[in-house]
Protein backbone atom coordinates (compact mmCIF):
# COMPACT_ATOMS: atom_id res chain seq x y z
CA UNK A 1 0.00 0.00 0.00
CA UNK A 2 1.47 3.38 -0.99
CA UNK A 3 2.08 6.35 1.24
CA UNK A 4 -0.89 8.73 1.10
CA UNK A 5 -0.50 12.30 -0.21
CA UNK A 6 -2.61 15.31 0.74
CA UNK A 7 -2.38 18.96 -0.32
CA UNK A 8 -4.50 22.08 0.04
CA UNK A 9 -6.59 23.80 -2.61
CA UNK A 10 -4.01 26.52 -3.20
CA UNK A 11 -2.30 23.95 -5.46
CA UNK A 12 -5.39 24.08 -7.72
CA UNK A 13 -4.85 20.55 -8.99
CA UNK A 14 -7.01 19.72 -12.01
CA UNK A 15 -9.44 16.91 -11.22
CA UNK A 16 -7.80 14.51 -13.67
CA UNK A 17 -4.36 15.03 -12.11
CA UNK A 18 -5.73 14.70 -8.59
CA UNK A 19 -7.55 11.49 -9.49
CA UNK A 20 -4.65 10.01 -11.44
CA UNK A 21 -2.27 10.33 -8.51
CA UNK A 22 -4.89 9.82 -5.77
CA UNK A 23 -4.08 13.09 -4.00
CA UNK A 24 -6.39 14.28 -1.23
CA UNK A 25 -7.23 18.00 -1.35
CA UNK A 26 -8.26 20.14 1.63
CA UNK A 27 -10.11 23.31 0.54
CA UNK A 28 -9.33 26.71 1.96
CA UNK A 29 -12.27 28.71 3.32
CA UNK A 30 -13.65 31.79 1.55
CA UNK A 31 -15.82 34.38 3.26
CA UNK A 32 -18.10 36.40 0.98
CA UNK A 33 -20.13 39.19 2.55
CA UNK A 34 -20.22 37.33 5.86
CA UNK A 35 -20.93 33.89 4.37
CA UNK A 36 -18.16 31.27 4.60
CA UNK A 37 -17.87 28.52 1.99
CA UNK A 38 -15.21 26.13 0.72
CA UNK A 39 -12.82 27.16 -2.04
CA UNK A 40 -14.53 26.25 -5.33
CA UNK A 41 -18.07 26.17 -3.98
CA UNK A 42 -19.21 29.51 -5.44
CA UNK A 43 -18.86 31.07 -8.87
CA UNK A 44 -15.67 33.13 -9.14
CA UNK A 45 -17.49 36.19 -10.48
CA UNK A 46 -19.77 36.16 -7.44
CA UNK A 47 -16.79 36.08 -5.09
CA UNK A 48 -14.78 38.81 -6.79
CA UNK A 49 -17.86 40.97 -7.27
CA UNK A 50 -18.81 40.86 -3.59
CA UNK A 51 -18.42 43.92 -1.40
CA UNK A 52 -16.25 42.01 1.09
CA UNK A 53 -14.33 38.83 0.50
CA UNK A 54 -11.43 37.08 2.18
CA UNK A 55 -9.81 33.66 2.46
CA UNK A 56 -8.56 31.65 5.41
CA UNK A 57 -6.62 28.46 5.94
CA UNK A 58 -8.31 25.09 6.47
CA UNK A 59 -8.82 24.05 10.08
CA UNK A 60 -6.62 21.36 11.63
CA UNK A 61 -9.77 19.25 11.76
CA UNK A 62 -10.20 19.47 7.98
CA UNK A 63 -6.62 18.28 7.51
CA UNK A 64 -7.11 15.52 10.08
CA UNK A 65 -10.11 14.22 8.15
CA UNK A 66 -8.21 14.20 4.84
CA UNK A 67 -5.22 12.51 6.47
CA UNK A 68 -7.45 9.76 7.87
CA UNK A 69 -9.07 9.21 4.47
CA UNK A 70 -5.72 8.94 2.67
CA UNK A 71 -3.88 6.81 5.22
CA UNK A 72 -3.50 3.29 3.83
CA UNK A 73 -1.21 2.12 6.59
CA UNK A 74 2.14 3.48 5.42
CA UNK A 75 1.70 7.07 6.58
CA UNK A 76 0.72 10.32 4.88
CA UNK A 77 2.70 13.22 3.43
CA UNK A 78 0.96 16.61 3.45
CA UNK A 79 2.25 19.21 0.97
CA UNK A 80 1.16 22.75 1.83
CA UNK A 81 1.31 26.21 0.33
CA UNK A 82 4.38 28.10 1.55
CA UNK A 83 4.33 28.73 5.29
CA UNK A 84 5.38 32.33 4.62
CA UNK A 85 2.25 33.00 2.58
CA UNK A 86 -0.43 31.33 4.69
CA UNK A 87 -1.17 29.77 8.08
CA UNK A 88 -2.30 26.65 6.19
CA UNK A 89 1.03 24.98 6.89
CA UNK A 90 0.59 25.43 10.64
CA UNK A 91 -2.93 23.93 10.48
CA UNK A 92 -1.48 20.86 8.78
CA UNK A 93 1.28 20.59 11.40
CA UNK A 94 -1.30 20.68 14.21
CA UNK A 95 -3.35 17.98 12.46
CA UNK A 96 -0.26 15.81 12.02
CA UNK A 97 0.48 15.97 15.76
CA UNK A 98 -2.91 14.48 16.53
CA UNK A 99 -2.84 11.76 13.86
CA UNK A 100 -2.83 8.11 14.90
CA UNK A 101 -0.27 7.14 12.25
CA UNK A 102 2.93 8.70 10.89
CA UNK A 103 2.35 12.02 9.09
CA UNK A 104 4.98 14.34 7.59
CA UNK A 105 4.19 17.92 6.54
CA UNK A 106 6.22 19.41 3.69
CA UNK A 107 6.38 23.16 3.07
CA UNK A 108 6.28 23.53 -0.73
CA UNK A 109 7.90 27.01 -0.47
CA UNK A 110 5.59 28.07 -3.28
CA UNK A 111 1.92 28.11 -4.33
CA UNK A 112 -0.46 27.38 -7.21
CA UNK A 113 1.23 25.44 -10.03
CA UNK A 114 4.54 25.23 -8.15
CA UNK A 115 2.82 23.61 -5.19
CA UNK A 116 1.01 21.30 -7.59
CA UNK A 117 4.34 20.07 -8.96
CA UNK A 118 5.62 19.31 -5.44
CA UNK A 119 2.43 17.41 -4.58
CA UNK A 120 2.53 15.39 -7.81
CA UNK A 121 6.22 14.57 -7.27
CA UNK A 122 5.34 13.25 -3.81
CA UNK A 123 2.46 11.21 -5.20
CA UNK A 124 4.61 9.80 -7.99
CA UNK A 125 7.24 8.73 -5.45
CA UNK A 126 4.53 7.13 -3.31
CA UNK A 127 3.12 5.25 -6.30
CA UNK A 128 6.62 3.92 -7.02
CA UNK A 129 6.59 2.27 -3.60
CA UNK A 130 8.91 4.65 -1.77
CA UNK A 131 8.79 4.86 2.01
CA UNK A 132 7.41 7.83 3.92
CA UNK A 133 10.89 9.28 4.43
CA UNK A 134 11.76 8.80 0.76
CA UNK A 135 8.55 10.51 -0.36
CA UNK A 136 9.35 13.43 1.95
CA UNK A 137 12.90 13.65 0.57
CA UNK A 138 11.59 13.72 -2.99
CA UNK A 139 8.98 16.39 -2.23
CA UNK A 140 11.55 18.57 -0.46
CA UNK A 141 14.02 18.12 -3.33
CA UNK A 142 11.43 19.42 -5.80
CA UNK A 143 10.36 22.22 -3.44
CA UNK A 144 13.93 23.54 -3.41
CA UNK A 145 14.08 23.61 -7.22
CA UNK A 146 10.64 24.52 -8.50
CA UNK A 147 10.26 27.96 -10.07
CA UNK A 148 7.11 29.99 -10.66
CA UNK A 149 6.88 33.13 -12.80
CA UNK A 150 3.65 34.88 -13.70
CA UNK A 151 2.06 38.09 -14.93
CA UNK A 152 -1.05 39.86 -13.69
CA UNK A 153 -3.74 40.49 -16.28
CA UNK A 154 -4.38 44.01 -14.99
CA UNK A 155 -4.01 46.19 -11.91
CA UNK A 156 -7.64 46.02 -10.76
CA UNK A 157 -7.13 43.84 -7.70
CA UNK A 158 -4.03 45.76 -6.65
CA UNK A 159 -6.08 48.97 -6.82
CA UNK A 160 -8.88 47.39 -4.82
CA UNK A 161 -6.48 46.18 -2.13
CA UNK A 162 -4.84 49.58 -1.84
CA UNK A 163 -1.42 48.29 -2.86
CA UNK A 164 -1.52 50.51 -5.98
CA UNK A 165 -3.05 54.02 -5.93
CA UNK A 166 -6.22 54.22 -8.01
CA UNK A 167 -4.98 56.94 -10.36
CA UNK A 168 -1.69 55.21 -11.06
CA UNK A 169 -3.41 51.84 -11.45
CA UNK A 170 -5.96 53.09 -13.93
CA UNK A 171 -3.20 54.76 -15.93
CA UNK A 172 -1.26 51.49 -15.93
CA UNK A 173 -4.31 49.63 -17.19
CA UNK A 174 -4.71 52.08 -20.06
CA UNK A 175 -1.07 51.53 -20.99
CA UNK A 176 -1.52 47.74 -20.91
CA UNK A 177 0.91 47.34 -18.01
CA UNK A 178 1.38 43.71 -16.95
CA UNK A 179 3.20 43.38 -13.60
CA UNK A 180 5.42 40.28 -13.45
CA UNK A 181 6.20 38.34 -10.28
CA UNK A 182 7.93 35.20 -9.14
CA UNK A 183 7.78 33.00 -6.06
CA UNK A 184 11.10 31.75 -4.71
CA UNK A 185 11.81 30.23 -1.30
CA UNK A 186 8.35 31.24 -0.12
CA UNK A 187 8.62 34.92 -1.06
CA UNK A 188 6.70 36.75 -3.79
CA UNK A 189 9.09 38.94 -5.75
CA UNK A 190 8.33 41.80 -8.11
CA UNK A 191 9.89 41.62 -11.55
CA UNK A 192 10.14 44.34 -14.17
CA UNK A 193 6.64 44.82 -15.66
CA UNK A 194 5.81 44.22 -19.30
CA UNK A 195 3.84 46.62 -21.48
CA UNK A 196 1.55 44.11 -23.19
CA UNK A 197 0.31 40.55 -22.99
CA UNK A 198 2.72 39.50 -25.72
CA UNK A 199 5.67 41.14 -23.98
CA UNK A 200 4.69 39.44 -20.71
CA UNK A 201 4.59 36.06 -22.43
CA UNK A 202 7.98 36.60 -24.03
CA UNK A 203 9.47 37.59 -20.68
CA UNK A 204 8.05 34.49 -18.96
CA UNK A 205 9.31 32.20 -21.73
CA UNK A 206 12.71 33.92 -21.64
CA UNK A 207 13.04 33.31 -17.89
CA UNK A 208 12.10 29.65 -18.36
CA UNK A 209 14.54 29.33 -21.26
CA UNK A 210 17.46 30.60 -19.19
CA UNK A 211 16.99 27.75 -16.71
CA UNK A 212 17.18 25.06 -19.36
CA UNK A 213 20.11 22.68 -18.78
CA UNK A 214 22.27 21.40 -21.60
CA UNK A 215 20.81 17.90 -21.31
CA UNK A 216 17.10 18.66 -21.04
CA UNK A 217 15.58 15.59 -22.71
CA UNK A 218 12.70 14.21 -20.68
CA UNK A 219 13.64 16.19 -17.58
CA UNK A 220 11.10 19.03 -17.59
CA UNK A 221 8.06 19.00 -15.29
CA UNK A 222 5.73 21.86 -16.15
CA UNK A 223 2.49 23.55 -15.18
CA UNK A 224 0.99 26.38 -17.20
CA UNK A 225 -1.18 28.28 -14.75
CA UNK A 226 -3.91 30.87 -15.12
CA UNK A 227 -6.73 32.72 -13.38
CA UNK A 228 -9.79 32.48 -15.63
CA UNK A 229 -7.76 32.84 -18.86
CA UNK A 230 -7.17 29.25 -20.05
CA UNK A 231 -6.35 30.43 -23.57
CA UNK A 232 -3.33 32.35 -22.24
CA UNK A 233 -2.13 29.26 -20.36
CA UNK A 234 -2.53 27.20 -23.52
CA UNK A 235 -0.41 29.70 -25.44
CA UNK A 236 2.38 29.50 -22.86
CA UNK A 237 2.25 25.70 -22.79
CA UNK A 238 2.45 25.54 -26.59
CA UNK A 239 5.44 27.90 -26.62
CA UNK A 240 7.37 25.76 -24.15
CA UNK A 241 6.52 22.41 -25.72
CA UNK A 242 7.66 23.75 -29.10
CA UNK A 243 11.16 23.90 -27.60
CA UNK A 244 11.20 21.02 -25.10
CA UNK A 245 9.33 17.77 -24.50
CA UNK A 246 8.22 17.65 -20.86
CA UNK A 247 8.18 14.47 -18.82
CA UNK A 248 4.78 15.70 -17.72
CA UNK A 249 2.82 18.92 -18.19
CA UNK A 250 -0.66 20.20 -17.51
CA UNK A 251 -2.70 23.39 -17.33
CA UNK A 252 -3.97 24.47 -13.92
CA UNK A 253 -6.39 27.22 -12.96
CA UNK A 254 -5.83 29.37 -9.88
CA UNK A 255 -7.81 28.47 -6.80
CA UNK A 256 -10.39 31.07 -5.82
CA UNK A 257 -8.56 31.84 -2.59
CA UNK A 258 -5.57 32.88 -4.70
CA UNK A 259 -7.74 34.97 -7.02
CA UNK A 260 -9.03 37.02 -4.11
CA UNK A 261 -5.50 38.45 -3.92
CA UNK A 262 -4.49 38.35 -7.58
CA UNK A 263 -7.73 38.94 -9.44
CA UNK A 264 -8.40 37.28 -12.77
CA UNK A 265 -6.19 37.39 -15.83
CA UNK A 266 -3.06 35.94 -14.23
CA UNK A 267 -1.01 33.62 -16.40
CA UNK A 268 2.38 32.01 -15.87
CA UNK A 269 4.57 28.94 -15.68
CA UNK A 270 5.81 26.72 -12.87
CA UNK A 271 8.51 24.17 -13.57
CA UNK A 272 11.54 22.23 -12.44
CA UNK A 273 14.20 20.18 -14.18
CA UNK A 274 14.82 16.67 -12.93
CA UNK A 275 18.24 15.12 -12.47
CA UNK A 276 19.78 13.43 -15.54
CA UNK A 277 19.10 9.73 -15.93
Amino acid sequence: MPVGVVTDSTAALPAEVRDRWDIGVVPLAITVDGRTVADGQLDTAEILGARNHSSSSPSPGAFAQAIAQCDQGQGVVVVTVSSTLSSTHQSAVLAAKGATGPVAVVDSRTAAGGQALVAVAAARAAAAGMSLDEVVDRAEWVARRVKLVGALGNLDQLIRSGRVPGLAGRAGNRLGLRPLFDIRDGAIGKLRPALSDEAAHQRIIGIWRRTRPADATGRLHLVSLHAEVPERAAELLAAVTAEATPADAFISGFGQAMMINSGTGVRGLAWYWDEPG
